[in-house]
């Protein structure tokens, strides 16, 4: 990826949406991005691989119409080997070089077990040294600060995991939203100690609602800080309020990351805008000054 390690770089992701009216949103949500010219821009597979083929579609429309550059996600989920390879052509053929190569969430979600498609891949770092045999792209793996569902939040056996990754051929990672910035500096303190130069860029998750924020945190394991959501909790009733929260936590964690050293912001957006051009803009302002 062009940038990471040599600048913070800026990123947003979004979910394929499920239905015309959600495309319709979502290309309003990236327009409303663009002009902020981000590094790049990814979309998300739905658990279960289950919005592949529609992941596959609008990441290359985006390569077509946009000069964004784009990584795409690719995962185990669902897909045999030769079906990996047929979907790492199409994306190099759509012009698409970037991608984020990940195991993927069962049909039933993180925390569900883990059943390998047949003549599939099992693991990330199998994803990876797949991608770096067919060649011609840069992967990125995704972190976990908080641990994975997978490992039983074991870190131990997650940086384990990442240096398996790094040495496959990843050449970045995104982590999983969280909401403390020493949990990146943990992370990142480990790797080092165990030699790695892995960039590992931040994922910053904008809280806009307190149920979607409680059922993602029950999903992926990340515990959200009590003091956090006890402001929260207190606002709930009042929408527009729980959003200029959220601005607010989402900035200061930017702050505290970006003087920490982070190679990378990356934004999961949710498909809306505005919570996140905020953030940016108050980023930006402050570096300014």
């Amino acid at each position: 990826m062009t940038g990471i390690g040599e600048s913070v770089t800026y990123s947003f992701e979004f979910f394929p949406p499920k239905d015309q009216e959600g495309e319709d949103r979502l290309w309003s949500a990236i327009s409303a991005l663009e002009p902020i010219a981000p590094d790049f821009i990814s979309v998300t597979y739905g658990a279960g691989g289950s919005t592949r083929d529609r992941t596959i579609r609008i990441t290359s429309e985006i390569t077509e119409h946009t000069k964004l550059p784009v990584v795409a996600h690719l995962t185990c989920v669902g897909s045999t080997r030769e079906e990996l390879i047929e979907i790492l052509a199409r994306y190099k053929s759509a012009g698409i070089h970037n991608i984020l190569a990940l195991r993927g969430d069962p049909t039933g979600g993180p925390r569900a077990p883990w059943t390998p498609t047949p003549g599939g891949l099992n693991h990330a770092d199998e994803l990876v040294t797949l991608a770096a045999e067919v060649g011609g792209f840069t992967i990125g793996v995704a972190a976990f600060p908080d641990g994975h569902p997978a490992s039983g939040l074991n870190l131990d056996q997650d940086i384990e995991v990442l240096l398996r990754k790094e040495k496959a051929g990843a050449a970045f990672a995104t982590t999983q939203f969280f909401f403390e910035a020493d949990k990146w500096k943990a992370l990142v303190d480990r790797l080092a100690k165990r030699g790695s130069n892995l960039p590992i860029i931040a994922g910053i998750l904008p809280v806009t609602n307190v149920n979607q924020l409680n059922r993602m945190a029950e999903l992926s394991g990340v515990p959200i800080p009590a003091p956090m959501r006890e402001r929260f909790t207190a606002l709930k009733d009042s929408p527009e309020d729980v959003r200029k929260l959220g601005v607010e936590i989402a900035t200061e964690l930017c702050e505290d990351l970006l003087t920490a050293g982070v190679p990378g912001l990356h934004f999961y957006t949710m498909n809306t805008s505005s919570a996140t051009r905020e953030i940016f803009a108050q980023i930006k302002d402050k570096k300014r000054s």
